[in-house]
Parts: structure tokens; sequence; C-alpha cells
């Protein structure tokens, strides 16, 4: 049978294999004949990487440490690994999903991929608000260093509650796909983008307690019934970055079973169509979430007792 995803022995990095998307998009390249370059901060249960890096993503001297052990030449690039917010800090979430992209990309992808290389982005629905409000994100999406990605969000990530950086992050990451997918066009180089929807992930129960319960949860994954699995995001970003693809450059993919047509129609509100930066907003959304965590702790309390 003819090899059409054309994976056999390509060198492929994917981050945040040690569970979720990430694991289930390591394991089909494997199975494809990949060469998989793993990141995450935690071991993962998986075995076949051809190299398997311990690595903090939101820490830049950690990434630095890894690409020493990466190939000089890589084929195809996934950046999986993602943070809610619920149990990290603004700064620690908001640099594992975006600011660790960002560098990798231009530190060492830009440098090291060549005509016929791919990349994909693993952003989230909660990203899709990116183009309404690309003013809050320019300054940091056209930021060129770390260091300045962190001077421009430092306001924001006192003021903000920890999940606000996911929405933010996602949708700074969207917006970075965008423009990068031109510029890397010009040296033969594709950039997409993955949007899932709600996925049956390790970060399930933090996406829970945000929205209130399970239920609340399949209502955000479309007319599907049900949450979706990681292997079913996985497929999406291994066709996207397969020759399969070949001519498909910086698009937005939403897998989501119908849950954007649904906002689009307005058959559904779109809870997420709020600014990520406004200072009140902020506030707000933080008096609630902080009011919510203590209700809970109650709750928890007197289950105890």
């Amino acid at each position: 049978m003819k090899d059409y995803f054309g994976y056999k022995d390509k060198i492929c990095v994917v981050t945040g294999v040690s569970s979720g998307m990430g694991e289930a998009t390591a394991k089909i390249l494997m199975e494809l004949g990949a060469k998989v370059y793993g990141l995450d901060m935690n071991s993962p249960k998986l075995k076949g990487f051809t190299s398997f890096i311990k690595c903090n993503l939101s820490h830049k001297k950690d990434i630095d440490e890894a690409f020493k052990i990466i190939p000089e030449k890589i084929d195809s690039f996934f950046g999986v690994a993602g943070l809610s917010g619920a149990k990290t800090d603004y700064r620690t979430t908001f640099d594992c999903n975006y600011t660790a992209n960002m560098y990798i990309t231009l530190k060492y992808l830009n440098k090291r991929m060549s005509k016929g290389g791919s990349i994909v982005y693993c952003t989230s629905t909660a990203g899709q608000e990116w183009k309404k409000f690309k003013r809050e994100q320019n300054k940091v999406v056209h930021s060129k260093t770390w260091k300045e990605v962190v001077d421009n969000t430092k306001k924001l990530a006192n003021i903000a509650p920890s999940t606000f950086a996911y929405m933010y992050s996602k949708r700074c990451l969207s917006q970075f796909a965008c423009e990068q997918s031109v510029v890397f066009a010009k040296k033969g180089i594709r950039i997409n983008n993955v949007m899932p929807g709600s996925t049956d992930t390790g970060m399930k129960q933090e996406f829970q307690d945000m929205v209130g319960s399970e239920e609340g949860l399949i209502a955000e994954a479309g007319l599907a019934g049900r949450l979706a699995t990681s292997k079913e995001m996985a497929f999406p970003m291994v066709f996207l970055n397969s020759e399969m693809a070949s001519f498909i450059s910086g698009i937005d993919l939403a897998v989501d079973y119908d849950d954007t047509c649904l906002k689009e129609l307005g058959l559904k509100k779109n809870l997420e169509a709020v600014s990520a930066t406004n200072p009140i907003i902020c506030a707000i959304a933080k008096k609630m979430l902080n009011k919510s965590a203590n209700n809970m702790k109650a709750l928890n309390a007197g289950k105890e007792n």
C-alpha cells in the first residue's frame, strides 16, 4: 500500500507527549514510521520514542537544552502541549501555551526546517475570536523574544485570573500561526492551526470545574453528545503535517462537531466573545473564580465532616 502520509523516517518533534492529544499524536506518528522526539515535563508511558526529552516548556532554558539533543534537520513540528490555568499561575500557563511555541518557531524551526517542512499548533476553540481581538494581541504576537513577551504580559499576569491566560494564549497563538504561515510559506514550509473542542484528556476535570459540570463540558462539543477522544484531535494534526495536506497552509481547523457552526448561525450563544485583557472584565472574573473556589472548598470540607 502506498504511503500517502509520507512520515516514514521523518524527524518529528511533538510537545506534551506524556498524555492526551500529544501522546495520541506521537503514537500515530510512530505507527507511520516517523522518528519521534517527544518533549514533556512528565515522563511518558508510551514507548518507542527516538528520544524523549524532559522539558518544562514554560522555561526557556529547558527548551534550549532540549534542542541541543534534537537533530539539526526537523521535518515536522507538533506544538500540542498546553495548560488550562486551573492548577498553574498566569505566567506558567501563558508561557507554556504561547511563548514556548513562539520561541521554538522563531529560534529553531526557522533555521532547522527547509522546503517541505510542516508545523501545526494545537490551540483551542477558545482561540477562535482572535480576529475580533487582534488589537489586544498585536503587541504580544509581534514580540520577537521571550523577554519581550514576558514584559508585554507582565501587567496582565498580575490582574487577570490564570484561567484567562488559557484563552488569551490560544488567541495569540492562533494569530501567530496565521501571520507566520505567510512568512514561512516563502520558504516552502507550511503552518496550520488545529482548534480542538471539548476533549476527554487529562485536563478534563479542570475544564469541567470551570464550566460547572460534565454536561456543561459536553455542551461545548457541538452536536456530538459526547466529548471527543484525544485520537480524534491527533488525527487532524497528523493529517495537516502530512504530504496529504501539501497545499494546505494558514488555516484554523475547528474540530468541534459543529459547535462553531452553531455559534455562527446564532443557534448558540458565544460565551468566549469577550475581552481577555480588559482590566474590569479580568477583575470581575477573578472575583467570581475566587468565590467559586471558596464555595468548592467549603463544600468539600462539609463532605469530609
